[in-house]
């Protein structure tokens, strides 16, 4: 950091250097060569072809996003004991259909950002619990509505006071600006993957493929 300190006040020699000045500059530095990641702890080092693709940017984020992903998880199971809801799928579903009047076993599926037969075992959960009510749809008798029930609503609340303890260990210790930089990246991010995820563009491994030399940076 001193160095690139230096460096800068090199660049404009006699002036005072601003926090947000330097801001730019470091930003400028990452730019143009990004920094090896930090050593994964899981990581031994018997093989150092596999270590340089781990530890490539996107790579590497990628990783993280799955640890993180799983903390959340393991997180939210402690949140969840001695209710009915099971896992943290069952936990989303019932806390989406606080939000809707109704919905379809369909739509709910599709808002929670499930598989179809998983999506339908947390609806057949939630329905046995008396959580969730189901009715035919009176003219279609193949499709199922579904509504949150009173019980749902009167558990969901309760559950919502260890699910906040659940938001504010998995942002751990970050600053306000951290955590709203953070929020604003990963809505950027959910933003982009949400919209892949409703017009089915990724289907395969060679969807993935191709959008990504064609759209891109490499």
């Amino acid at each position: 950091m001193i160095t690139l300190v230096e460096a800068l006040e090199e660049e404009q020699p006699g002036k005072e250097i601003s926090l947000q000045q330097f801001t730019g500059f470091l930003l400028s530095k990452t730019e143009e060569q990004a920094g090896p990641a930090q050593r994964e702890v899981r990581f031994g080092d018997g093989d150092e072809k596999t270590l340089e693709i781990a530890y490539q940017l996107d790579n590497n984020i990628g990783r993280l996003f799955v640890f993180m992903s799983r903390y959340a998880k393991m997180y939210i199971k402690k949140a969840l004991e001695e209710t009915p809801l099971i896992t943290p799928e069952d936990f989303t579903a019932l806390a989406i259909l606080m939000t809707h009047d109704q919905l379809s076993k369909t739509e709910l599926i599709k808002y929670n950002l499930q598989e179809k037969t998983s999506g339908t075992e947390v609806i057949r959960r939630l329905i046995a619990a008396n959580l969730v009510s189901q009715w035919a749809d009176a003219n279609d008798k193949r499709s199922k509505h579904i509504a949150i029930t009173d019980k749902g609503r009167e558990l969901l609340y309760s559950v919502f006071v260890d699910m906040n303890n659940v938001g504010k260990m998995i942002t751990g210790k970050l600053s306000l600006p951290e955590k709203l930089t953070l929020q604003y990246l990963l809505q950027k991010l959910e933003d982009f993957h949400l919209d892949h995820y409703e017009r089915k563009t990724i289907l395969s491994k060679s969807d993935l493929k191709n959008f990504i030399e064609d759209n891109l940076p490499s």
